[in-house]
């Protein structure tokens, strides 16, 4: 065992990340059910351009350890150079704590990196239950930029976060 690492966090380094393929899907529904964002049923109609475009310029990926237990979509800023948006990441509830989530978040940053890009953005709710969310965005290494007030609705916050690549 590598010092200073848990055994959880070894095992988050052994699984695959990988693109996401269209048979992917009805596991990354449940996925997307079990961590309650969001409606899974969203997936459809997000996943179709990437799925149907083998040159999109938009990225889905999975953490694959024997099931999925992650998923990652980020895409260019329009009008921009080289600058991003993760849109999405989720871990499952059971494999939340493990390093994945940091993993997953260190090979988007890198496969940017190899690309030139020069910046990710994320977004997330300014609520009090979003705590976890932003609390690892820091973690990893990311600034709170921006804080657009009511923006999801009366009493709910937009925080954006970014980080030099």
């Amino acid at each position: 065992m590598i010092t200073g690492q848990t055994e959880h966090q070894q095992q988050a380094q052994q699984s695959t990340i990988r693109p996401a393929t269209p048979d992917d899907l009805p596991a990354l529904k449940t996925l997307m059910d079990a961590v309650g964002l969001f409606p899974s049923d969203m997936l459809d109609d997000m996943m179709a351009d990437y799925f149907n475009d083998p040159d999109s310029n938009h990225f889905w990926l999975t953490d694959d350890d024997g099931g999925l237990v992650g998923i990652a979509y980020y895409a260019p800023e329009r009008l921009t150079d080289g600058t991003w948006n993760l849109y999405l990441i989720a871990i499952h509830p059971d494999r939340q704590g493990q390093g994945r989530g940091a993993a997953m978040m260190r090979y988007v940053e890198q496969a940017l990196q190899e690309r030139g890009e020069r910046l990710l953005l994320v977004e997330t709710s300014g609520l009090p239950s979003y705590e976890y969310q932003r609390a690892f965005y820091r973690r990893c290494g990311y600034a709170e930029e921006a804080r657009i007030r009511d923006f999801y609705q009366a009493g709910e916050d937009k925080v954006v976060f970014w980080k030099t690549l």
